[in-house]
């Protein structure tokens, strides 16, 4: 046997093919994960009449939204709870007790929605907001894409009735704010997704906020050319599921 040296100019211009290698694998696959395309998504809130007429004032908070997974499957409308719109009479107390529970933010996520929070909560008089009147709540950059439905947080809803007396307002569990409309973020272009609901007496003098979902408008248009009033150029979409 012959002993052999070691060619440490090899050995080194090696280790550093390998290393910069690496190196460069890595940064493609960063730039790949980073720089994806974003829009903006306007979030607007109206109200259908149903009956908010029995109101002088009722004013809901809203603290953020949660998104449908990218790419996900609308929700089958016939899987949803309906049965808080047909029961007038108000004696099961079942549905009452989730009153308010869909406002648990990041922490209520387990079909993989993303919940987006508000800088601060924000308010809106749902009389106010009749015969086609809208108000924006809030305007979200979010990377491109399809989501399946938007469903918005809300927190409390504080009613006044024409007499001038408190009304009791509940805000829904099992059948929560959320509007089955599909809708796409798309590069450099603001989509305006507009929520409907309304309040539903129940009956005992208490009343039941709803999506409604007839009411949903979307509407995509120039990120930079609209006034938050809900009119935009471009496409408009409404679903009346």
């Amino acid at each position: 046997m012959t002993d052999r040296k070691p060619d440490l100019d090899a050995l080194d211009r090696r280790t550093y093919l390998q290393a910069t290698g690496a190196a460069a694998l890595g940064a493609a696959g960063l730039a790949g994960c980073v720089g994806r395309a974003t829009g903006t998504l306007a979030t607007q809130v109206t109200d259908q009449p149903a009956d908010i007429g029995d109101f002088q004032s009722l004013v809901v908070t809203v603290e953020g939204f949660w998104l449908g997974p990218e790419g996900a499957e609308p929700a089958d409308d016939d899987a949803e709870p309906d049965g808080n719109e047909t029961d007038a009479g108000g004696d099961d107390g079942a549905d009452d007790t989730d009153a308010g529970n869909e406002t648990d933010g990041e922490d209520d996520a387990p079909d993989g929605r993303e919940y987006h929070e508000f800088d601060e909560p924000q308010e809106a008089d749902l009389v106010e907001l009749q015969n086609g009147e809208t108000q924006l709540i809030d305007e979200s950059e979010l990377e491109t894409g399809e989501y399946p439905f938007l469903q918005l947080d809300a927190s409390a809803a504080d009613g006044t009735l024409t007499d001038g007396s408190d009304a009791t307002v509940e805000l829904p569990g099992n059948a929560p704010l959320k509007f089955d409309a599909s809708f796409e973020i798309r590069e450099n272009t603001r989509t305006t997704f507009t929520a409907d609901f309304a309040p539903v007496l129940r009956g005992n003098g208490r009343y039941l906020l709803r999506p409604v979902p007839s009411g949903i408008e979307v509407e995509y248009g120039d990120a930079e050319g609209s006034d938050g009033d809900g009119s935009t150029d471009g496409e408009n979409s409404t679903d009346d599921a």
